[in-house]
């Protein structure tokens, strides 16, 4: 029998090594940052193995199997073997259940000591029971031990200590979600990793399995809920043929604790609702939504609510029917109300025929209803006032409506940062606007503060990613997209943590790698953002990308139907100088901030040179902190970002043989189209800014090989949109 066992372990042993051999050769990214391999280090596996000697599981209902599939899966990976189930308690358990499961087990009525993490958050420590040395992963409810689980498997990914564990963690937001951009036809508005992950046609009675591992990742992260469908809404997503597929999926996701939400078209009574109008304020308009929430829920018990995109680039809302937002909101929320449900109301808000600083308007359509909403809705704002450029300053919203949640809406797919073909960790960016101090409460009120809802009195609060999924096998296109999926949940779960930290994280959890790999990874990733803006909007420089699909540089774009569409209205650049006057003598758009930021940006003195451009019209010749002219930094800035990819490239060229190949390969591929791009967006931009600004290149910044023309003529017509 000994004999036997031996054998069995030798064999997994050796499938182990196998599977991991080729997953050197050929790891393909579709397991993301859950990948399990055997630690390398044997003395640290070995320190693992005495740590976790049996588990016990305590209890059966599906969020609990799944806690002990992602133990089984991720201890026989990690740790090369599957620690036996034990049913009593045992020296160097691992025991998995609910506060009140495991005093249950030890016969009290409660668990003694500890902290109460509250409903999704959880508690890992050690313990004696009985005598025993037993370590705990619990929490108040079963999704708080699921999270609890992929965090204890994260410690042993990242090389954490296990020694004197005794930790706790509560989500700081109450609902942290992906949006999805997807259609019905499962093309993807924004979406750059092939089609959208639902399908459709097959469902409710075909259900792939990444369903599953899509869910998995996401409660890795804490992430509690998901935006199935297109914020441009089709209202087909409302009538039964696929609320019954919707109910599908939920029952795929509820496992893993990961609710399900739909973005809805605000004129869905009207179109399928067969009603002569979708005024809020119509009792038959009231009743329709209140019936249609009735009907949802008997279909998805737990659902989570509503986004909504109304009154904005083209679609109806209230505003048509001479009602607010709040009007609009407030009847959504009171059919949801009964069931739990919540409205997120999109701020990204703007008129076509206002000729007001498109900055502006958001905060104007919403300052005047602080207040005026129902307690189950929150205002979801794009980070900053524009549209998600790769640098904007924060959104003067954060701070400006204490009256009413506001809840963050980050984008993860690269709409406007090369798609997934560049290699651009968010993280950085998103750290940079949560920990921008707003001033609503003095000093240390930051954006984070601010989302979190406490400073305010806000129950709700939340934080929305513009997902960067798709059916590409390695989920988002590109392998460091992957990092930004798994920043925005880290972030989503504690706003507050550092970029940095949780690039770490992922780095090791994805590669396995070497101190010095580790190190070199985690430097390209820490700089990669900052190059993007150095090649493509420097200084404050914003919204000059190709026409409507966004593609490369395109600062010459005027003369559409809406100036805000063009890239003329954002840089302004004329023989005189470059940049938006938003200062006091210019739109004015500072005064939207609290005084303390309103003065430092307001002057071109005090504003910081990152957001110069943005606030300022500044003269070509105008010396910064330098003792540059600002037409000499603006050269320098854009050869600065071509030069930080071709340096990201060589970092990674240095990693061969280092990383699994497959990757290795991909990766080197997409940095040469991205150091490629970044000189087509240097040259082009500054070509084009010459015309104005009529002065030399500075030395050091290479000569570009085409001419303006030759830019200016090119064409996307399938460039993904």
């Amino acid at each position: 029998m000994n004999s036997l066992r031996l054998s069995r372990w030798a064999v997994r042993v050796l499938m182990i090594c196998l599977a991991s051999a080729a997953s050197l050769q050929g790891e393909d990214g579709h397991r993301l940052w859950l990948k399990y391999d055997l630690i390398r280090d044997a003395g640290q596996r070995t320190a693992y193995q005495q740590k976790v000697r049996s588990i016990r599981i305590l209890g059966d209902s599906p969020v609990l199997k799944a806690a002990g599939a992602e133990l089984e899966n991720g201890l026989s990976g990690l740790l090369g073997k599957m620690p036996p189930v034990a049913a009593g308690f045992e020296d160097h358990q691992l025991v998995v259940g609910t506060f009140a499961q495991v005093a249950a087990a030890i016969g009290q009525e409660m668990l003694p000591g500890g902290e109460n993490p509250g409903p999704e958050g959880f508690s890992l420590r050690r313990i004696q029971i009985n005598g025993k040395k037993v370590l705990l992963i619990t929490g108040e409810k079963e999704v708080g031990v699921l999270y609890g689980t992929f965090h204890f498997l994260r410690l042993l990914q990242t090389g954490q200590s296990l020694e004197n564990l005794n930790l706790t963690q509560s989500p700081r937001l109450k609902l942290r979600l992906l949006n999805h951009w997807d259609n019905l036809d499962r093309t993807v508005e924004r979406g750059y990793a092939g089609f959208s992950l639902w399908d459709w046609q097959k469902l409710p009675d075909f259900r792939h399995d990444y369903y599953r591992d899509y869910a998995r990742a996401n409660a890795s992260l804490g992430i509690n809920g998901t935006v199935l469908n297109n914020v441009n809404a089709n209202t087909n997503v409302l009538t039964p043929l696929y609320l019954e597929k919707v109910a599908a999926l939920a029952g795929e996701f509820r496992p893993y604790g990961l609710r399900v939400f739909l973005s809805i078209k605000f004129s869905a009574p009207v179109e399928i609702g067969g009603l002569e109008t979708a005024d809020p304020l119509d009792p038959a308009v009231k009743a329709w939504w209140q019936e249609k929430a009735r009907e949802i829920y008997r279909y998805v018990p737990d659902f989570g609510g509503f986004l909504v995109k109304a009154n904005s680039e083209g679609q109806p809302g209230p505003q048509g029917y001479g009602r607010t937002h709040a009007d609009g909101a407030n009847v959504l929320a009171d059919a949801l109300k009964p069931f739990g449900g919540v409205v997120m109301w999109r701020a990204f808000v703007y008129q076509a025929d206002v000729k007001e600083d498109r900055h502006k308007q958001a905060y104007n359509e919403f300052k005047f209803v602080d207040g005026q909403f129902r307690d189950n809705v929150l205002v979801q704002v794009k980070n900053g006032a524009i549209d998600f450029q790769p640098r904007e300053p924060f959104h003067p919203l954060f701070g400006g409506l204490p009256q009413t949640p506001l809840m963050m809406e980050f984008q993860i797919t690269q709409e406007y940062l090369g798609f997934s073909t560049h290699l651009v960790y968010l993280g950085t960016l998103w750290e940079e606007c949560l920990a921008s101090d707003t001033y609503a409460h003095g000093p240390g009120t930051t954006v984070a503060r601010v989302i979190e809802g406490d400073l305010d009195g806000h129950t709700l609060s939340g934080m929305a990613g513009v997902a960067n999924t798709g059916t590409d096998r390695n989920w988002t296109g590109h392998l460091f997209g992957q990092a930004n999926w798994y920043a925005f949940g880290r972030l989503a779960w504690d706003p507050r943590q550092s970029a940095a930290a949780i690039a770490r994280e992922w780095i090791r959890m994805t590669f396995q790698p070497d101190p010095d790999t580790e190190a070199t990874i985690l430097e390209m990733m820490m700089a990669s953002r900052e190059n993007t803006v150095n090649y493509m909007t420097p200084l404050g420089l914003h919204h000059m990308m190709g026409w409507s699909h966004h593609y490369g540089p395109a600062p010459w774009i005027k003369d559409k139907h809406r100036d805000d569409w063009t890239s003329v209205y954002y840089h302004r650049a004329d023989p005189e100088g470059i940049g938006f006057d938003r200062s006091p003598s210019g739109t004015d758009a500072v005064s939207q901030y609290h005084p303390p930021v309103a003065q430092k940006f307001g002057s071109s003195e005090s504003c910081p040179e990152k957001y110069l451009l943005w606030f300022h019209h500044l003269p070509w010749d105008h010396r910064l902190a330098s003792g540059k002219t600002l037409w000499e930094e603006i050269c320098l800035h854009y050869q600065s970002g071509v030069e930080g990819v071709r340096r990201m490239r060589g970092q990674w060229e240095s990693l061969a043989g280092r990383v699994d190949s497959r990757s290795y390969r991909e990766v080197a591929s997409l940095l040469g189209i991205q150091e490629k791009e970044a000189v087509w967006w240097r040259n082009a931009c500054l070509l084009y800014f010459q015309t104005f600004s009529k002065r030399p290149f500075p030395e050091g910044v290479e000569k570009a090989d085409q001419t303006l023309d030759y830019y200016m003529g090119l064409e996307f017509p399938f460039a993904p949109h």
